[in-house]
């Protein structure tokens, strides 16, 4: 049985506990009159300005306002000139927390493959379009699942070699029993 929307107050953990936090939830796109739902399996924390794997590591810019904006906004950004990513932002204004949603299980009969950060957005249907939408909306948001027991894992990120002492923070986790995780169960 599914819970409520999650609330504001829920997305304004650290960037750490929200990752955390999400994996057995439920994201939800409502678009012309159907859901996609899926169960969340994998994520990485981003940890503002000073993580270097981060966007905001770069500072304010137009493409990483929304992520010093407030908590519960997706950040989707375009990426290899072919993927779009969804983000959700975490924390206080101005910390420029966000979590990476990688991996999700389809539901409800869905076909879909969601093993990987931009195949999920794309079966989604995230765009840019959703860019800083408030995720307590009816459009896009997500559900607790007060029943789910996710067996939880954590590694290394994954394709940030470039972020020096960052690329090692155990920051990516996922749910060890879900076939549905998008890498190597260890890095």
């Amino acid at each position: 049985m599914l819970s409520r929307k999650l609330t504001m107050r829920f997305y304004r953990q650290s960037g750490t506990d929200l990752a955390k936090g999400l994996i057995g939830k439920v994201l939800v796109h409502r678009i012309e009159g159907i859901d996609l739902r899926g169960r969340i399996v994998e994520t990485e924390a981003y940890l503002g300005p000073e993580d270097l794997a981060s966007h905001s590591s770069r500072g304010r810019t137009k493409r990483t306002e929304v992520m010093f904006g407030p908590a519960g906004h997706a950040y989707v950004y375009f990426i290899y000139g072919m993927y779009e990513m969804f983000n959700i932002v975490a924390g206080r204004t101005g910390q420029a927390h966000a979590v990476l949603i990688r991996a999700a299980e389809p539901l409800d009969g869905w076909t879909a493959d969601l093993s990987g950060p931009g195949k999920l957005a794309r079966a989604f249907r995230i765009t840019r379009a959703d860019n800083g939408i408030d995720l307590t909306g009816d459009k896009l948001f997500l559900l607790g699942a007060p029943n789910d027991r996710p067996e939880l894992a954590v590694t290394k990120r994954v394709g940030v070699e470039y972020a020096r002492h960052w690329k090692d923070a155990p920051l990516r986790f996922f749910d060890a029993r879900s076939p549905a995780v998008s890498k190597p169960r260890s890095l």
